[in-house]
């Protein structure tokens, strides 16, 4: 499969860049996008892209169709190769990962021997939708962004781009496809406070208790409004947030793995370890010796 051709893409001149990275029909870039009307191409690569941080009221158009959500952290946005996409706005920054994956996103004989047919294969335009799938392939690569070509993380990469593709030809082309009608229950003030809770406690314990109490509601009716809003239960919320925070230490390499579990609210090194590695596929030791740029 060629590499991927790129270049500017649908947002606003100020959009931040960050950490990107490269291997063959597969690149992956760390954004940080400003608010407002975003310039509009027909891209050439289908386009994925999955919030890390921030709110925003998003409307956008696509061949014609127009899609309203809020895009917060979880969710993710779907655009396929070839969308004549018109309208793009926010009101307010995000930041995300931004995933451009061939049209094709498997070659006609991969989909041949797994009885896929190509001519079924076309991806809707989707958005604003949370898929515990999808939040763990994102963490794994925003885990890879920021380290070099090495045959292992190659290897490691395309592991997860197949995986990537696999899931969106299995549950977001047109004919399987179907946005939510049904609207968030938990309104934008009282969830961005208790997101806010999250992030300035993640190196405490978080119980549901806590989290209800910021939003103002019993820990029972919080859980099912949290859950119907983000897409995953706020335990699960948590760890996902814990486990990104815990990759930029290791990152930064001043904290030994033990200080990390215990800063990022895993308890013990053991916990930490075993919850990492079902999250991102390596463990933080593999992680952290990954080779880097």
């Amino acid at each position: 499969m060629p590499l991927l051709t790129h270049g500017d893409r649908k947002y606003h001149p100020t959009t931040l860049i960050g950490d990107a990275a490269e291997w063959e029909a597969l690149r992956v870039e760390h954004r940080h996008i400003r608010s407002g009307a975003q310039n509009c191409v027909r891209p050439e690569c289908t386009e994925f892209v999955h919030i890390l941080s921030g709110q925003a009221r998003l409307r956008r158009m696509g061949d014609g169709q127009v899609q309203e959500g809020i895009a917060r952290p979880g969710t993710s946005w779907l655009v396929p190769a070839g969308t004549h996409e018109t309208l793009l706005e926010l009101d307010g920054p995000v930041e995300c990962l931004l995933v451009f994956l061939p049209a094709k996103l498997l070659e006609d004989t991969a989909l041949a021997d797994y009885g896929i047919d190509p001519d079924r294969t076309r991806l809707a335009y989707a958005g604003g939708f949370t898929d515990p799938m999808l939040v763990q392939i994102s963490a794994s690569l925003y885990g890879v962004l920021g380290r070099d070509a090495q045959p292992v993380v190659r290897i490691f990469a395309d592991g997860l781009r197949t995986a990537l593709a696999a899931h969106l030809l299995g549950n977001y082309t047109v004919d399987r496809w179907r946005p939510s009608t049904r609207a968030p229950s938990l309104d934008a003030r009282r969830l961005q406070r208790v997101l806010d809770f999250i992030e300035a406690k993640l190196g405490d314990d978080i119980a549901l208790d806590d989290l209800a109490r910021e939003a103002c509601l019993s820990p029972f009716h919080f859980s099912r409004l949290f859950h119907d809003t983000t897409g995953l239960p706020p335990h699960r919320y948590v760890i996902e947030r814990r486990i990104r925070a815990a990759q930029q230490m290791l990152l930064s390499g001043r904290s030994s793995i033990a200080e990390i579990a215990l800063d990022t609210g895993f308890g013990s090194q053991a916990n930490f370890a075993r919850t990492f590695r079902k999250v991102t596929g390596v463990t933080p030791r593999q992680y952290r010796e990954l080779p880097a740029c």
